[in-house]
């Protein structure tokens, strides 16, 4: 069985995506995966496909390219599109679910984070399954630090979360 997968990714900058491919494509050394713990998705290299990856940090490429109408940011800097934390979950939400749609994938995969955890979402025919990154940032302080800090357990917990789905998928798939 083959499984496709679709992300539209603010936060953490189109990394899962590239991370996603590099894995299931056996790619090594510079041009392979940098994040720790792939072995799980390496091994499913055949089984698992990137449709594709996007990053989305605007309200407009949120309306114009992924086709959805999410709440009004609490502020726009550059049009990059700044939520609280429960609305970033909301949007990761809508996020995950217009790329799923808009590719055909199996799953789609969201990500966006102004103040707060940010919110990371998993979406599947069945399932939709949300968390949040274990850092917390201000994207209107600019602190690069720790915005970095939270990109990166943003990532870190959306393969959490992925493997999880995955291995519910195809039980969900099987039956």
């Amino acid at each position: 069985m083959t499984i496709t997968v679709a992300t539209a990714e603010c936060f953490t900058h189109g990394i899962i995506a590239r991370e996603i491919h590099a894995a299931i494509q056996g790619y090594q050394g510079e041009f392979g995966p940098k994040s720790l713990n792939l072995q799980w998705l390496k091994d499913r290299r055949g089984e698992v496909i990137l449709l594709c990856g996007m990053f989305i940090p605007t309200l407009s490429a949120v309306k114009s390219v992924l086709k959805v109408d999410p709440p009004q940011p609490r502020k726009l800097i550059n049009g990059i599109k700044v939520y609280q934390e429960e609305d970033d979950l909301e949007v990761a939400v809508l996020m995950a679910r217009a790329v799923k749609e808009i590719t055909g994938a199996d799953i789609g995969v969201g990500t966006t984070a102004g103040i707060g955890l940010g919110g990371i979402a998993i979406a599947t025919d069945e399932l939709i399954v949300k968390t949040t990154s274990d850092v917390y940032a201000d994207l209107c302080s600019s602190d690069s630090n720790q915005l970095l800090a939270r990109q990166k357990s943003g990532i870190k917990k959306t393969f959490m979360l992925l493997e999880s789905v995955l291995k519910h998928y195809e039980v969900e798939k099987n039956f």
